[in-house]
């Protein structure tokens, strides 16, 4: 991996000098436009819509539009003198309890490596952050923009994950939210028994980019100049007949799935499929209003 930022962890009176990588990367195939007829490579000019000349990269500046369609012109000097506390620090505000966090704030996650004579200092926080349990919310300023930011430990490494404002999370705001609707108990039972059937350990490598794969292939079939095969459809299934058929139909099927994939599991010494060990369940919780 190749680092693309440098700067320092700021906490308290300590300093710890890091190197910043990008912990994820998408794995979607690239494509260009090209023209059908030939292949050949699509190019695109930048032209002045006032007099329409071409215009050179040195020439472009950024424009913020007016309500009136008046045209702002920011240029890099403009930019330079914006106040961003530091483009070299992350500085640590507060600690808090992971569950205080919505992952909906979550924007991106970055891998903290510490230079040479950062280590020791990096591995002391980093020890004391886990075994507390707990994230730093820092502030961090990226690509000429300041982030909200939270620091966590996984596999032994620092992971900054960056955050939305406030602002920028919108508002569930529909209108069943202020509908009085009504969940039989009988349907609420039969939900958190699907729930259970459908429990286990989460294993992400059991999943697989399915349309990637196959646009991977079409695309191998292309190279070698092969037929591409269309996959068969898969036949639709009728739908129930009410809410608490399709649940009971629902559970029915996961505990057939789940029954094969415990027979692959490890077995005790009369060859019996191990059980896991029943948990206390917390009452449901929810908006909507319970009947018998």
């Amino acid at each position: 991996m190749r680092s693309i930022w440098k700067g320092s962890i700021s906490f308290g009176l300590v300093t710890i000098p890091v190197k910043l990588y990008s912990a994820t990367e998408q794995r979607d195939v690239s494509f260009h436009q090209v023209h059908r007829e030939d292949g050949a490579r699509i190019k695109y000019k930048r032209v002045c819509t006032a007099d329409g000349e071409e215009v050179s990269y040195s020439e472009i500046a950024k424009g913020y539009e007016l309500p009136s369609g008046e045209m702002v012109v920011l240029t890099d000097e403009d930019f330079a003198e914006l106040p961003l506390s530091s483009s070299r620090r992350i500085d640590v505000l507060q600690f808090v309890e992971r569950e205080e966090v919505d992952p909906i704030y979550f924007a991106k996650s970055y891998y903290l490596e510490p230079d040479a004579q950062g280590a020791k200092p990096y591995v002391l926080l980093r020890d004391a952050l886990e075994s507390s349990g707990q994230v730093a919310i820092v502030k961090i300023a990226l690509r000429q923009r300041e982030s909200l930011a939270t620091l966590r430990v996984r596999g032994g490494v620092f992971v900054l994950e960056t955050m939305l404002w406030p602002d920028e999370v919108r508002e569930a705001d529909f209108p069943f939210l202020d509908e009085d609707i009504e969940v039989r108990k009988q349907e609420l039972t039969m939900a958190t028994s699907l729930i259970e059937s459908m429990e286990g350990e989460f294993d992400p490598t059991e999943y697989k980019d399915a349309y990637r794969e196959a646009l991977q292939a079409v695309i191998d079939a292309k190279v070698e100049g092969r037929e591409v095969a269309r996959p068969a459809e898969e036949a639709a299934e009728a739908p129930a007949a009410d809410l608490l058929s399709a649940l009971r139909a629902s559970v029915e099927a996961a505990k057939k799935s789940r029954g094969e994939k415990d027979g692959k599991a490890a077995s005790g010494k009369d060859g019996a499929a191990k059980k896991p060990a029943a948990r206390k369940k917390e009452p449901a919780k929810g908006r909507s209003r319970k009947s018998a």
